[in-house]
């Protein structure tokens, strides 16, 4: 349940929560724009202060600086091992092998991170040698930082390659170390149109979300606004409905819950090249099954953090509803089409595990020498796997196009069976 310290009446809204700014804090350019975003037209959802918060331009949490790692504010399963990076890349060549490896192949990935993933499933794909010409990469990024933090990862120097003219689609293009070329798009849409192999790690996680309340009034909505009498940010409920309690469904049970529309209309996109082009896509995060209420959250330095002080400094984020992404995903994108297939979601563990991360760490350390790093490849294994952790709280689903129903009856995803 979404906690609040207090209630009462302000004006058109109800107020429900205030956060003290620390007072040592140097205000920066992108606390003075929300509140003069919120002063010039009033309160505004939880979604649009995430996009604020994380990538605007002028201090964004994304935009300028690397958060990944020990020395960020939060580690992912790539950054853990490359053994999770391997699984993926033997995962995306078995499943486009069963279906005859059409060319030619994009292998695309939204919100790349430090390029980790991306260059362990390129090491994969060249031991294999299905890297070259007929095998592309595109990165859909909105950080102009990470994106030069991406390149040096996958092309060895960060100024190597070229920055793309207005009339082009992508804004930047360079050379892998594995031989493909690798260019960076602002979004899913300007992707080329292709088979296309999609991952989606830890992106859905960090999209904008609307929080909703039912109220004896009916559904109303969490809105951010300032405290009149000390200009600090709080929560407030919404006086009527708001557009985004449209997105409530009929059968919908709980109190409280978060929507992603931004999720909803990716999934969408996604399907619809997947069943236009061909395509496979993989989408792993933390999440749940449309059963969670209160999920929005800050990270700071690896802890807890409160999502409205200091706004810029630290990343909001809340748990995936992957419910509502296997909705958007068999959605019939053309009218009289059959509808996308879904697969999962299945925990992670379980997934590392069928796809044979117990025998790549048995042969990693039969090859080791050196004690701590043997120590270190158990440890990064456990993480990954722990029932009681990311095991089990990270989740996976694919998708696939309905061209496929009847083969995949017969050999249905590795992965995502006990087969």
């Amino acid at each position: 349940m979404f906690r609040f310290s207090r209630i009462s009446l302000i004006g058109p809204q109800r107020m429900i929560s205030s956060v003290r700014l620390n007072s040592t804090t140097v205000e920066n350019k992108l606390i003075k724009q929300i509140r003069a975003r919120i002063l010039a037209s009033g309160p505004i959802t939880v979604a649009n202060y995430m996009s604020e918060v994380l990538t605007n331009p002028a201090g964004g949490y994304y935009m300028n600086r690397d958060v990944f790692g020990e020395k960020g504010d939060f580690i992912t399963s790539p950054e853990i091992s490359q053994m999770f990076g391997e699984m993926i890349g033997i995962w995306l060549i078995n499943e486009w092998s069963k279906i005859g490896r059409p060319k030619p192949l994009q292998i695309a990935e939204l919100g790349p991170g430090r390029g980790t993933l991306m260059s362990d499933i390129l090491r994969v794909f060249s031991r294999f040698q299905l890297t070259g010409a007929d095998v592309s990469v595109s990165l859909v990024e909105v950080s102009p930082h990470l994106s030069k933090v991406q390149q040096e990862k996958l092309c060895g120097e960060a100024d190597q390659g070229s920055e793309s003219g207005t009339d082009a689609a992508h804004f930047r293009e360079a050379q892998s170390l594995h031989g493909s070329t690798v260019r960076w798009y602002s979004q899913l849409t300007d992707l080329p149109s292709c088979f296309t192999l999609y991952i989606a790690h830890e992106f859905f996680d960090a999209l904008p979300i609307n929080k909703l309340i039912k109220m004896k009034e009916g559904w109303r909505e969490v809105l951010v606004d300032l405290d009149p009498a000390t200009s600090e940010l709080r929560y407030v409920l919404s006086r009527d409905r708001t557009p985004a309690c449209l997105y409530r469904r009929d059968s919908e049970t709980r109190n409280e819950f978060e929507v992603s529309p931004k999720s909803l209309v990716i999934t969408q996109e996604m399907a619809a090249r997947i069943h236009q082009d061909g395509g496979i896509g993989l989408i792993i995060d933390y999440g749940h099954e449309g059963d969670k209420t209160d999920t929005f959250r800050a990270f700071r330095n690896h802890k807890l953090h409160d999502p409205l002080v200091e706004p810029g400094t630290a990343d909001l984020t809340a748990d995936v509803d992957f419910a509502a992404l296997k909705w958007a995903a068999t959605q019939n994108p053309i009218r009289g089409s059959k509808a996308n297939l879904t697969f999962g979601t299945v925990n992670q563990a379980d997934f590392l595990g069928r796809m044979g991360m117990d025998v790549r760490l048995q042969q990693l350390l039969s090859k080791c020498e050196d004690e701590q790093v043997a120590r270190d490849l158990k440890s990064a294994h456990a993480m990954l796997t722990d029932p009681a952790g990311m095991g089990a709280q990270f989740k996976c689903l694919a998708l696939y196009p309905a061209v496929l129903r009847d083969f995949l009856e017969r050999y249905p995803p590795h992965g995502f069976t006990s087969n």
